[in-house]
């Protein structure tokens, strides 16, 4: 069985949260992992507060976003609502947002160039804060996509540590929509293993049980749980 066979609510709700909880557990049954080797990321960009609050309540507590600026704008006025939250940006991170994006985020997924490890490095520093690190590997090498090409990734993880003092938690990639995502998998995994790292996020909607079978520690999830989002969104 695959996420495939989660239907997405028409809005927000536990029910929601809840299909998502049940997929989770049976692909990690199936993997022989426990539940609690996989982090589920709420994917609540563009959605308001109003739509997060209610997954919130049910239980759910770490949450992904796609722009420092819409995370800013919502999330202080959540965490001082709900506190014991966890907010991951999952979307691309320009080296002028490194300062929000460190005071705000408890992970950022989409470490990608010099500028932003240079950013990062410093923000660290200064706010002596530090967020865990996730490099985006392009595993389709898209040129419309951020991402490490798989052919850089050793010597581009290197230089995280080794020029910026960078610690890098895991790895991330979105595979092409028009590819079967199982080998984007099992290549991003095969390059975190050879470089000593534990954590790989992976996983969306539609394929987050096929992720899990290949190792993914963090799944992001976003129209199973809030439902769809509007085409301009």
């Amino acid at each position: 069985m695959t996420s495939e066979n989660v239907s997405p609510p028409t809005a927000s709700s536990p029910d929601g949260l809840a299909a998502v909880e049940r997929e989770i557990a049976r692909a990690c049954k199936d993997a022989g992992r426990t539940r609690s080797s996989v982090t589920l990321v709420a994917v609540s960009k563009t959605f308001g507060a109003e739509a997060i609050a209610p997954v919130i309540a049910a239980g759910q507590r770490v949450f992904g976003e796609n722009r420092v600026q819409e995370a800013r704008a919502k999330w202080p006025g959540l965490m001082t609502a709900y506190p014991g939250l966890s907010l991951h940006l999952i979307g691309p991170l320009q080296s002028n947002k490194a300062k929000e994006a460190v005071a705000l985020f408890d992970a950022i997924h989409s470490v990608d160039r010099p500028s932003v490890c240079q950013a990062l490095a410093k923000e660290i520093a200064a706010q002596e804060r530090r967020p865990q690190l996730f490099v985006q590997i392009n595993t389709g090498e898209e040129p419309q996509k951020a991402g490490v090409a798989p052919g850089d990734a050793d010597a581009f993880i290197a230089s995280c540590r080794e020029i910026y003092g960078l610690t890098i938690s895991g790895l991330m990639c979105i595979p092409p929509v028009d590819e079967a995502a199982a080998p984007h998998f099992a290549l991003t995994a095969k390059i975190a293993a050879r470089n000593g790292l534990a954590n790989l996020s992976m996983g969306m909607s539609a394929d987050f049980a096929t992720a899990i079978q290949f190792g993914a520690t963090h799944i992001r999830v976003g129209s199973a749980i809030f439902g769809h989002r509007s085409p301009a969104a």
